[in-house]
């Protein structure tokens, strides 16, 4: 039986991978698992953001290394897991959180954007999540963290490869949940609701949409990414061990409606 106190949320000791890591709401994934005690491994196309997250991860008194890598490239997993190792000797929690959108009228929608989109949200998250799967068994534990959306649950009939490929890590999450279990790794998601982004300014400022979403969101505001924090740090450590195969709202209520 595990014993539940203040340190159950501890990370220390722990390695943990995130794509996309240094911008955005990856960021706030960074420095909050640095803050409970997480070396952070960050992988992204480019080095926009790194120097930023170093200097906050460093003030956590947590170790930083980063690598610039298209994570859709052809045996790009395993050449980040490898460097991962490399520098840390072990992985405990891989973050899944690079992604993109694309939007486009049903019929005026390009393969390739198609193709671009899945590559990355889905295609990518599988390769990593199984190349990260084959160290954390071996080690036997560990955690999966996915990011999944709204868009995992409703239509959003203008970014078709993007729903498909929200809809399809819930799925995802749940397959590997049940397959890793013997292993003591645990697969979860979270799906960020409407939440204050530089991404989101002009949905947040559109006249029309903009007032409908805050609407339609029971607790009446859109997020802001600190809030999205906390539910990361409980996914990754031991206060979530008995908790896989789920996909947490982080929304406000938006989906009561």
């Amino acid at each position: 039986m595990t014993t539940f106190n203040q340190q159950s949320f501890s990370l220390t000791g722990k390695v943990a991978l995130i794509t996309g890591g240094a911008e955005g709401l990856g960021k706030n994934y960074s420095i909050a698992l640095s803050m409970y005690g997480a070396d952070i491994f960050i992988v992204s196309r480019s080095n926009r953001g790194w120097e930023e997250t170093r200097k906050i991860v460093e003030q956590n008194g947590q170790r930083i290394s980063f690598l610039a890598k298209d994570i859709t490239e052809e045996g790009a997993a395993a050449e980040i897991v490898a460097a991962v190792m490399k520098a840390f000797g072990h992985l405990d929690i891989l973050v899944n959180n690079a992604g993109m959108q694309v939007r486009n009228d049903v019929l005026e929608f390009k393969d390739a954007d198609w193709q671009k989109v899945i590559n990355l949200n889905l295609n990518a998250l599988y390769y990593l999540s199984h190349e990260a799967a084959k160290v954390m068994a071996k080690q036997n534990s560990g955690k999966i963290i996915n990011i999944g959306s709204m868009q995992s649950y409703r239509a959003g009939k203008f970014i078709f490869p993007y729903t498909a490929s929200k809809h399809a890590v819930l799925g995802l999450t749940k397959a590997y949940a049940d397959a890793l279990a013997k292993y003591h790794i645990q697969v979860n998601a979270l799906a960020p609701g409407y939440i204050k982004t530089n991404m989101t300014k002009p949905l947040q400022d559109d006249p029309v949409r903009g007032p409908e979403i805050k609407g339609h969101i029971p607790s009446g505001e859109w997020g802001v990414p600190e809030e999205l924090m906390g539910p990361m740090v409980f996914l990754a450590s031991q206060a979530s061990d008995y908790v896989t195969g789920v996909m947490l709202p982080v929304d406000g209520g938006y989906l009561l409606r």
